[in-house]
């Protein structure tokens, strides 16, 4: 209780020095002799209880602590996070589900590659089926057509001509044989 009265006296001190001070005009400062102030403050930690001396001590001290615990929980964590993905990694699951992931893939590679062949068989036979049909019609349609075309064109006799001659294919006869 003594030091905490001596503590208490040099601050009223220290507040008596400043109130008496010569001020400076015109800058509200004031002027105070250092080596004095140095002093009083010096006596104020001499003067300071040791209960306030350890409360900073211990503060400190829980500053420090506190931060190396962080720093320890958060290297844990790291430790535990690539823990953890190492083992999701390697766990049988994973590379079970890994393993079957391939082979659905797989599958389905196959069977896409299967469906495109059964496909171009399809288009194939389609094609061929669709010209058998045109070669079909073709002999159908236009056989009949040649025949009747070829029928059309048998020679005809010099003699038959001129039976049919009239008087404006005769005059076409008569210059294509004074051409030739």
């Amino acid at each position: 209780m003594e030091n905490t009265m001596k503590v208490l006296e040099l601050l009223e001190e220290l507040e008596d020095i400043v109130d008496e001070a010569t001020g400076l005009p015109l800058t509200g400062k004031i002027m105070l002799d250092a080596e004095e102030i140095f002093q009083i403050v010096r006596e104020i930690r001499l003067a300071l209880p040791d209960d306030v001396q350890q409360a900073k001590w211990i503060r400190d001290e829980r500053d420090r602590i506190l931060a190396e615990a962080k720093t320890e929980y958060e290297r844990i964590i790291r430790e535990a996070k690539k823990q953890a993905d190492y083992l999701v990694e390697t766990d049988d699951i994973t590379i079970r589900a890994t393993k079957l992931a391939a082979e659905i893939k797989q599958d389905a590679e196959t069977h896409a590659r299967v469906m495109r062949m059964r496909t171009y068989d399809y288009v194939d036979k389609m094609l061929y089926d669709m010209q058998q049909k045109m070669d079909e019609l073709n002999m159908k349609y236009f056989g009949e057509m040649y025949t009747s075309l070829e029928t059309t064109f048998n020679p005809v006799s010099y003699t038959h001509l001129r039976a049919h001659e009239t008087g404006r294919n005769l005059v076409c006869r008569l210059l294509l044989e004074k051409k030739k």
